[in-house]
C-alpha cells in the first residue's frame, strides 16, 4: 500500500512538472536597433513595451542592442520589430518609414544605410 501511494505521489509531481515546461513559451531574442540617446533608449524601449506579450525590453546605446524577451504564444519578434519601427528606429528587418524618421527629435536622428 505504501509503494502505491509512492508511486502515485511520483506520477503527479513528473505530470506537473511537464505542464509547467509546455505552458513557458518565453524567448530571448537581441536585435539590432539603431538611435543616438537616451531619448532613443527610452523610446524603443517604451515601443517595445507597447507590444502585448513583451516580457522585457532593454536596448543598450553602446553597442545599438535590444535585448528582449516575449512570449511567443502572445506576440512575435516582427511585431515588436514593426512597433519599434513605427517610432522612427530601424531595426535589421524592417525599416522606418522616411516620414517616421523625420519626426525623431534632431539629436535622435541616426545615419541610416
Amino acid at each position: 500500500m505504501k509503494n502505491i501511494i509512492i508511486g502515485m505521489m511520483l506520477f503527479l509531481v513528473s505530470f506537473s512538472i511537464q505542464a509547467q515546461e509546455k505552458q513557458n513559451k518565453n524567448a530571448k531574442y537581441d536585435i539590432t536597433v539603431n538611435g543616438n540617446c537616451e531619448m532613443c533608449k527610452k523610446r524603443i524601449e517604451n515601443a517595445a513595451f507597447s507590444v502585448s506579450g513583451v516580457k522585457s525590453a532593454e536596448w543598450h546605446i553602446d553597442d545599438h542592442v535590444l535585448h528582449l524577451i516575449i512570449n511567443e504564444k502572445k506576440c512575435s519578434i516582427i511585431d515588436v520589430k514593426k512597433a519599434i519601427a513605427e517610432v522612427g528606429h530601424d531595426t535589421d528587418e524592417i525599416k522606418a518609414t522616411e516620414e517616421q524618421y523625420q519626426k525623431l527629435h534632431g539629436c535622435c536622428m541616426y545615419e541610416r544605410e
